[in-house]
């Protein structure tokens, strides 16, 4: 007999991800985990795909309310750009996925409006973090190329303005936004640029939003050992999503799942751009959300705070209710502040 066994499978995540015992990672029907029920048509909304990482062929998605369009690309319509990050546990979703994300990205591009910038990142297990987060950066690079481009008339050493952002895009009003774990990258990435390790320039980090912050920690909170009935996020879900995107062996205290745990650098003398928080109250991670806000208020950070009683985890790209309409409300008012 051969003393070689078969790979087996050790993590099945609702078989949209299965990770066997070789390292061999099996993807399935995602739409399986998604909401059934429809979404609401936006109208006046387009969209296209653009390449930000030719090496990796990763993509990003544009969205941009029509009367951006001049017809002509002599618009003199500048709009703020929400840079944006999709959820999944760093280990399901997608830039281009429709339904709830596509949805929520179609409202803020025709509400606040804006420039709404879907960005594709790699996945794990098959890509452990820091991958994603280093393709955040690398967005954020390309980003940046983008501005100089735009301030040099669209002409550069070789390189293509993107014509929606050279014609659109006020740089100095660029927002970072996530959900579940789009917003914990996306809170890596302020950190990254508020403490100097990214240079954006020209382009102006205005703020950044975090909707169903994505965090992990090995002390169990009070949500977390009592969850509230009705949860969308177990424990146990969010547990196996962070071991298959953390690398391997780390545990919840890692630094890019607990940002205070004991192996985190400090925040206080990071420059972070104001920071809206939103914290849904049927959810196993609501204290961590809490304190995470809490504690960068104690070091005076702009922190905007949004409880929505009665909402689960990733309601605003679950389905649709009167809670996304306050929470757009929030999110244009967000924006006009710190526009200004």
């Amino acid at each position: 007999m051969s003393g070689d066994a078969a790979p087996h499978v050790v993590e099945d995540f609702f078989g949209a991800v299965q990770l066997l015992s070789d390292g061999t990672v099996v993807r399935g029907d995602e739409a399986l985990l998604m909401p059934a029920e429809p979404f609401p048509d936006v109208p006046g909304v387009e969209w296209k795909d653009a390449v930000y990482d030719t090496a990796r062929g990763l993509k990003v998605r544009l969205y941009r309310p029509a009367a951006a369009d001049a017809g002509d690309g002599g618009s003199n319509i500048k709009l703020p750009v929400l840079v944006h990050f999709h959820g999944g546990g760093y280990c399901i979703g997608s830039y281009n996925q429709l339904g709830g994300g596509d949805h929520l990205r179609r409202r803020l591009a025709a509400d606040l409006p804006a420039l709404v910038l879907s960005v594709q990142y790699r996945l794990a297990p098959e890509h452990r973090l820091p991958a994603a987060i280093e393709d955040g950066a690398t967005f954020l690079s390309w980003l940046r190329g983008q501005a100089s481009l735009a301030a040099a008339g669209g002409v550069g050493a070789g390189a293509e303005a993107e014509p929606w952002l050279a014609e659109s895009a006020d740089f100095a009003r660029t927002f970072l936004s996530g959900v579940s774990a789009g917003a914990n990258l996306t809170h890596h990435l302020a950190v990254r640029a508020g403490s100097g390790q990214v240079d954006l320039a020209p382009v102006r980090l205005a703020g950044h939003v975090l909707l169903s912050l994505f965090l992990g920690g090995v002390q169990r909170t009070a949500t977390e050992s009592d969850p509230p009935d009705g949860v969308s996020l177990t424990v146990a879900m969010s547990d196996q999503l962070w071991r298959m995107a953390l690398p391997v062996g780390a545990s919840l205290d890692h630094p890019l799942a607990n940002p205070f745990g004991p192996d985190s650098p400090g925040l206080e003398n990071v420059a972070l751009p104001p920071v809206l928080v939103e914290a849904p109250e049927v959810d196993v991670l609501r204290d961590r959300v809490l304190l995470y806000a809490a504690r960068l208020r104690e070091m005076g950070k702009d922190v905007e705070l949004a409880e929505f009683e009665g909402e689960q985890h990733g309601f605003s790209v679950r389905r649709w209710g009167q809670a996304n309409e306050e929470l757009i409300r929030i999110l244009k008012r967000f924006v006009h502040r710190c526009s200004t």
